[in-house]
């Protein structure tokens, strides 16, 4: 097993309590105890966790998760304004995507925000964490709206639940439409612990993951793993993919949508 998948499978150990033992990470991982110790011992120096008596739970910050607190990354007031036109093409395809009077999971981030002004008429029924995307959809009469609870992380403008509470209502559905803030061989990466949490359970209630992401994505590869690109079904980009990167997607099984 790879460093990266054995450090995705750790942090998904730590989103229920917070709190994950060596003999629970012994029992998930196909690594040796010594092996666990120095991906912990690497994770704590990349402020993922901290290591205490008997195992790891998330660093301090992450357990505090203040309301209004700013989460890693470029703000979305900033974010919204890069690669602009390639990111409305982006929504416009995923949009293309939906069905009439189907159930859909949007995450909040500043491409999936471009698919709003495309649902309107087709009378769906949208869980989303992103203010964003509420205020995107208040004037679409058809459109009905979920919101979970949590904490409001105003620079950002979504809704984030504490590590281990799962504040989602009781929602199932077709598809899964999310950004990311890098994509690469490892997987889908995001910038914060606290993002990738909210985003696994976004992506363990849906049949269908399909990844928004400009082409500028695959040019950065660092970041907290969010899932495998195995577990991604549809990736939608813009054309300035390389020919290298869109094997590499396709490699992966991943059906890739140039927009």
């Amino acid at each position: 097993m790879h460093a990266t998948e054995r450090e995705r499978l750790i942090l998904e150990a730590l989103a229920p309590s917070g709190f994950v033992s060596y003999r629970d990470l012994e029992s998930r991982l196909d690594a040796s105890p010594a092996t666990i110790r120095r991906d912990l011992t690497r994770m704590e120096a990349e402020g993922l966790l901290q290591r205490v008596h008997g195992g790891a739970k998330l660093s301090e910050a992450d357990e505090a998760e203040p309301s209004g607190a700013a989460l890693l990354g470029t703000p979305f007031d900033q974010s919204i304004t890069i690669n602009l036109a390639a990111k409305q093409a982006i929504g416009r395809a995923a949009a293309a995507l939906c069905e009439p009077g189907e159930g859909i999971m949007i995450d909040g981030g500043s491409t999936t925000v471009q698919m709003c002004p495309h649902l309107d008429g087709l009378d769906l029924q949208v869980l989303t964490n992103s203010l964003h995307i509420v205020n995107g959809l208040l004037p679409q009469k058809g459109t009905r709206i979920l919101v979970p609870s949590g904490s409001v992380f105003r620079e950002q403008n979504i809704i984030l639940a504490p590590a281990g509470e799962d504040s989602m209502p009781r929602f199932h559905a077709p598809k899964l439409f999310m950004g990311a803030a890098a994509v690469g061989q490892q997987g889908v990466m995001q910038h914060d612990i606290i993002l990738v949490a909210a985003e696994r359970r976004l992506v363990d209630r849906a049949e269908q993951v399909i990844l928004l992401v400009d082409s500028s994505k695959f040019a950065s590869s660092s970041g907290v793993i969010v899932c495998g690109l195995d577990e991604v079904d549809v990736l939608i980009t813009d054309a300035g993919i390389t020919p290298a990167q869109a094997d590499m997607v396709r490699g992966a099984g991943v059906r890739l949508i140039i927009a």
